[in-house]
């Protein structure tokens, strides 16, 4: 009997949907994240792949206004165009969904009601932000000042980036609102506070055991147990979920923290999921059992709210004495993390026009482009510049004259001399060395991926492209092909040439899915090599129900992006090409761009000189 497939739960930062998403937005929680999931999913794991659109919060109700539109009809917009954004990226997501589902709600209030329960959510009255304008909150995000600590001007009121300390706004030396500029004006309100201090003890020996997280997140995170205070988890804000607590539930001016509900939606979409697929009880084998790791991937300014609150979440929702309806719930395996993807040293930024949408992006150059740059020079572990020299470069120099050719070259010549995959004669040590380097990179690119290092993943599988087409032009085929008694050569060596186009296909998969299914195909392959997703639209039926007012409505309809993954044929091994194939005349594998592009950039995103 075969033994089950590991579960493997691959959970990736929920994008605002306060308007479209950037390349910069992509680079950090998209891409490495898929690569990810489809290297598991290559390799046998039962991976379940889950986010959706963040839809609550002050963000959404400042740009909202800014469009003069009611924010659920701003959500509703921009969840459908993330939806085909990510999509188009090839995003393999289990679910891909939304906060504003009855579900969501539901599953978030009984969190919310186990840490009050359990004694980790304490009321206190403190000092709230106002913005004197519009009497609306400033949530601790959209207020800057100066650091108290360490001195930093740009610190934030829920921390300071600089010393990584955690802060209030009211400690704040000069406080602004980041909307408009004003001063907020300071009230006190009453509120639940995660009791972060309690769980201090539980949270740090649990850190501690971290010891292979990529180095900057784990410093991060453990310079933040530091200083634990408690922190609060509900706002003055009318836009959000009910607090579940009698006497708050119907107050429509007081919601839940919109990140105390957006990391409880790993789990939420994971329930949101088994119902979908109409087994109510299968989130469980990747929740309740403690061999089924978690992977999560964000930028690096959410590094707080997935190596601290959301831990102390599932520790404090777990620890009481009575037995929770979601039972024990796993801490995350690893908080992936990735730098910023800058664009002439500025941070991407919609507000300040430094932007480059992925939808943009998608329409022009496709989704394989994006993805390469990302994987090969993205911000896994530094912050790195994104420039269209850099972009064509890479596309033209590595993509293009390097993998492209070596599949167009070497099938062409296949179909020209044979039309079908040629019949080896015996191997000679060149023809041993570059076999044994692809089946010893695939091991390597494997490894890497593992430990979520893409960058070395993908170098280590394009040096292998680079000794190929290196081999090609050392063997000489064309030569060969003009003399009758070296055909069983000519035989030997482009059959050698194909298994390793083959072996770097694999490895190359999980970058570049679009492109693999097109090199599947090439080599005379049919079906479904690498699963694309695909966007559905679904009612908002989930039979849990929340409480409160201003809750979700039952009949709503919405996009999700989801798929099946299982009956594709990627496998992390070497599919051995078998003579006798047929093959057909290829089709350009990767389009060059124009040079130019690098010094202008394209009309809808130039170069400023």
């Amino acid at each position: 009997m075969t033994a089950p497939a590991q579960p493997v739960l691959v959970c990736v930062a929920w994008p605002y949907a306060n308007g479209p998403r950037h390349i910069g937005h992509v680079a950090g929680f998209g891409v490495p994240s898929d690569v990810f999931a489809r290297y598991q999913r290559m390799r046998g794991a039962d991976v379940l792949m889950v986010s959706g659109t963040d839809e609550h919060g002050t963000p959404l109700l400042v740009q909202a206004d800014k469009e003069g539109v009611s924010v659920k009809e701003m959500a509703d917009r921009y969840n459908r165009q993330i939806v085909e954004d990510l999509a188009g990226l090839g995003l393999s997501y289990d679910l891909f969904t939304r906060t504003t589902t009855r579900n969501h709600y539901a599953v978030v209030q009984e969190l919310f009601k186990g840490l009050y329960e359990n004694g980790y959510m304490i009321k206190e009255t403190t000092l709230g932000a106002i913005s004197p304008s519009t009497g609306r909150t400033l949530p601790d995000r959209y207020i800057e000042g100066t650091c108290p600590i360490c001195g930093a001007t740009d610190a934030r009121g829920d921390q300071c980036d600089s010393c990584g300390n955690q802060l209030d706004p009211a400690d704040l030396i000069d406080p602004r609102s980041k909307i408009n500029g004003e001063t907020p004006k300071f009230i006190e309100t009453e509120h639940f506070l995660l009791d972060l201090a309690s769980l201090a003890g539980m949270l740090g020996d649990w850190l501690k055991t971290r010891t292979d997280w990529r180095p900057n997140v784990l410093k991060f995170s453990l310079n933040l147990l530091e200083d634990l205070r408690p922190r609060a988890m509900t706002r003055d804000i009318d836009w959000g979920i009910p607090i579940p607590v009698e006497g708050w539930q119907d107050n429509g001016a007081k919601k839940l923290y919109v990140w105390f509900d957006a990391v409880v939606g790993y789990l939420s979409a994971s329930i949101e999921w088994a119902h979908r697929i109409g087994d109510d009880d299968a989130w469980k084998a990747w929740w309740q059992n403690p061999d089924a790791p978690g992977y999560y991937f964000m930028g690096k300014d959410n590094i707080t709210f997935h190596s601290q609150i959301w831990p102390a979440e599932l520790l404090g929702y777990s620890a009481g004495e009575s037995e929770r309806t979601y039972g024990t719930l796993n801490l995350p395996t690893e908080v992936v993390s990735s730098e910023f993807l800058t664009m002439s040293g500025s941070k991407f930024s919609s507000s300040k026009g430094v932007v480059i949408y992925v939808k943009d992006f998608l329409k022009e150059f496709g989704a394989d482009a994006l993805r390469y740059f990302i994987a090969v020079a993205g911000p896994e572990t530094t912050d790195t510049d994104f420039t269209w020299d850099e972009f064509v470069r890479r596309i033209n120099n590595e993509l293009a004259n390097g993998w492209g050719n070596l599949v167009n070259r070497t099938v062409s010549m296949a179909y020209k001399n044979f039309g079908e995959v040629p019949t080896p004669g015996e191997l000679t040590e060149a023809d041993n060395a570059i076999l044994d380097l692809a089946s010893r990179t695939m091991d390597e690119v494997g490894e890497n991926l593992a430990k979520a290092k893409f960058k070395n993943g993908i170098s280590a599988a394009m040096h292998v492209v680079g000794e190929a087409n290196a081999y090609i032009a050392e063997m000489e085929p064309w030569k060969l092909a003009k003399d009758e008694s070296q055909r069983e050569r000519l035989a030997t060596v482009l059959w050698t040439a194909l298994q390793v186009v083959s072996d770097c296909n694999v490895m190359l998969t999980p970058y570049l899915p679009k492109t693999a299914q097109a090199v599947h195909e090439t080599l005379g392959r049919e079906g479904v090599w690498a699963a694309m997703p695909e966007v559905r639209e679904v009612k908002d039926d989930s039979p849990i129900d929340p409480i409160g007012v201003g809750l979700p409505d039952p009949d709503q309809t919405y996009p999700i992006i989801t798929g099946d993954y299982t009956q594709q044929q990627a496998r992390w091994e070497r599919i051995s090409v078998e003579p006798g194939t047929a093959l057909s005349k290829p089709k350009p594998l990767v389009a060059k761009l124009d040079p130019e592009l690098g010094q202008t950039g394209p009309e809808w995103a130039p170069v400023n000189s």
